[in-house]
């Protein structure tokens, strides 16, 4: 298959209007709509938008890539346009942007597809055919000189095939990756290759696309090395490389500092990897510019994730122990076992929340010292939030370790992750959790308690009414996981679902509002906008804040503000009317099993309308083209 099978001649846009990035994108998703490539505007962008989240597909040198892989997708497809004016798109090298590829590729797509994307995104390596791009004026023109390239860049494969490393250059290996797979992994692979070859150096990339490894490094070739590049925006193992100066950057950098990284790997300027030890030794610049607030919350968020099956599972269990003791009573054997086991997955919430912060920060040694921190703020009643702070404190420990004992002769280095970290880690957060941490925070953990128990009414929805905004505000954000994360700590000290309430209105709101919104103000929305505004029935009724982020990426003020004025009511009225549910999921489902459900349901239908009608009144009429 040829990348000209692809790049549709009829879809092409050779004179962007807009000057914005989102007003871009918008321009080129209307084509490939308008033309059946999508099934699903909303769908289609919000993956593209996710994308550009995690790092823009802005090239540089003029260039810019969006990409996304998902069911909106009817065949694989690429775009391409190309603006006069210059877009500001916050490209990598913060010039504007002038030639576009909108890469559309379906769930399940095949790897000839995903061959052909890769070719294309080492074709836009070479200068002189970008600038032969920038020149063209007509789709016919456009085609003949990606099917001239494409001949010459296989004629380069195939003569790179037949040489082999003759071990006099110095010799060098890499792995790119990028969260999706698509472009980005291909491009610097070749762009890594061309500047080695400039440089006189042989080089093996090993790319980790969407079809899987392609040219794995051999354990020979490892050896043989002088050092390891890896250009990647995710995970990568790294296990192989132990005892190799490895250089660690994210895929942008194997785009655009192919020579900084190649000087660095020739003269074997990076530290040395020891991944047997649990030890992260890198140079890994992208790790070091992230802000601190950034570490805390991705720490934090590591946590979380690892310990909501529990909570979700513990406690939906717990939930439904208590709607068969209203049946069959409290010495009935389905009931001891519903709440027995309920009771079991709960215990490990804190220990499970502080060991994997701490794993977070100082890798696999972090967690055991993390997770027995964790257990000794449960027994000394410190609560989530001294699991919170041993978390914290165990990984910090670890990492202080780790430098105490840097240059340890290596005939010891065996030691490290079988005696020194566990035993030395454990003893400092122990000794600091059970005589000075647990305390302090039991102490503090019992009064806040004491003072949410002796609210009045009117604080209450206060309360409530700004736990339900921070569910609203960002949607699956960070101040949608503080308040979700504050009323488990709550649920789990106390046992009172209250806050629970308040926070599972604020979050079934958003979707729930713009759901009946594109039902009553159908002028006001789009066809696909309607079409998916249908499932965000379905995903408010089930707590899935998310399904409204499509439409608040898309109209961010009106749909945001109409969302947290809701939301805020709802959770409000959730205290007012005195509801509460025992469980932390499960949105429309577990309403059974809630005190005062018919409350919570009013207190929901409230917000829900006002927040709907809100929407539908501040939006404007639709023109369907």
């Amino acid at each position: 298959m040829k990348i000209t099978d692809l790049l549709r001649k009829d879809i092409m846009l050779l004179d962007l209007q807009a000057t914005e990035k989102e007003a871009v994108i918008d321009e080129m998703i209307e084509s490939l709509d308008k033309h059946g490539v999508i099934t699903d505007v909303t769908e289609f962008k919000e993956a593209i938008l996710k994308r550009e989240a995690q790092t823009s597909t802005g090239l540089g040198d003029g260039i810019a890539m969006p990409h996304a892989k998902n069911k909106a997708v009817e065949k694989p497809t690429v775009l391409f346009a190309k603006s006069n004016k210059g877009v500001n798109y916050e490209s990598l090298d913060g010039q504007p942007a002038y030639l576009f590829f909108m890469i559309a590729v379906p769930e399940g797509a095949n790897n000839t597809h995903l061959e052909t994307l890769a070719a294309l995104s080492r074709q836009l390596i070479d200068k002189e055919f970008v600038d032969s791009l920038k020149n063209a004026k007509t789709p016919e023109e456009i085609h003949a000189l990606f099917d001239e390239e494409q001949e010459e860049v296989e004629q380069e494969e195939r003569a790179d095939e037949e040489k082999e490393t003759n071990g006099t250059k110095p010799f060098v290996v890499a792995i790119t990756a990028c969260p999706t797979g698509i472009a980005h992994t291909y491009m610097a692979e070749d762009a890594l290759k061309k500047k080695a070859k400039e440089m006189n150096v042989d080089i093996r990339v090993e790319t980790q696309g969407s079809d899987g490894a392609k040219n794995a490094l051999s354990k020979d070739e490892i050896e043989r090395a002088n050092a390891v590049i890896i250009a990647a925006s995710k995970k990568v193992d790294l296990e192989r490389f132990n005892g190799k100066h490895l250089i660690q950057r994210p895929v942008s950098d194997g785009i655009n500092k192919t020579e900084e990284l190649i000087t660095k790997a020739v003269n074997k300027d990076a530290p040395v990897y020891h991944g047997n030890n649990g030890e992260k030794q890198t140079d890994n610049t992208e790790e070091k510019s992230n802000s601190v607030w950034g570490g805390i919350y991705k720490d934090i968020m590591n946590g979380i994730s690892h310990m909501l099956p529990f909570v979700v599972g513990g406690g939906i269990l717990i939930a439904i122990s208590f709607l068969v003791e209203s049946f069959v009573g409290s010495e009935s054997t389905i009931f001891t076992f519903l709440n027995d086991l309920g009771g079991n997955a709960f215990d490990f919430l804190i220990p499970i929340f502080a060991g994997f912060i701490a794993l977070s920060i100082a890798d696999r040694p972090g967690l055991m010292p993390g997770m027995v921190g964790g257990l000794i703020a449960v027994n000394s009643n410190a609560g989530f939030l001294g699991g919170l702070v041993a978390g914290f404190l165990a990984g910090y420990v670890v990492v202080w370790l780790k430098k105490v004992f840097h240059r340890l002769p290596k005939s010891l280095e065996g030691l490290k992750p079988i005696l020194i970290y566990p035993v030395l880690g454990l003893f400092v957060t122990g000794l600091l959790m059970y005589f000075i941490f647990g305390p302090i925070f039991a102490t503090i953990n019992t009064a806040m308690v004491t003072f949410l128990e002796n609210l009045g009414t009117g604080n209450a929805v206060i309360l409530g009414a700004i736990l339900g905004a921070m569910m609203a505000i960002d949607m699956g954000g960070p101040f949608n996981k503080a308040a979700y994360a504050f009323s488990i700590g709550i649920f789990t000290d106390t046992g009172d679902g209250s806050l629970m309430a308040a926070v599972m209105a604020g979050g079934m709101i958003p979707p729930l509002a713009i759901a009946l919104a594109t039902t009553l103000f159908k002028n006001k929305f789009t066809e696909s906008e309607k079409k998916s505004g249908l499932t965000n029935y379905i995903m408010g009724l089930s707590f899935v804040t998310e399904g409204a982020i499509p439409f608040a990426a898309a109209d961010p003020l009106r749909v945001i503000g109409s969302s947290v004025l809701g939301a805020a009511i709802a959770g409000g009225l959730t205290q007012f009317f005195n509801t509460a549910i025992p469980a932390p999921h499960g949105g429309i489902f577990v309403i059974p099993l809630a005190e005062n459900p018919l409350l919570f349901l009013l207190s929901l239908a409230i917000g829900m309308i006002i927040s709907a009608v809100v929407l539908g009144v501040w939006r404007k009429p639709v023109k369907e083209k």
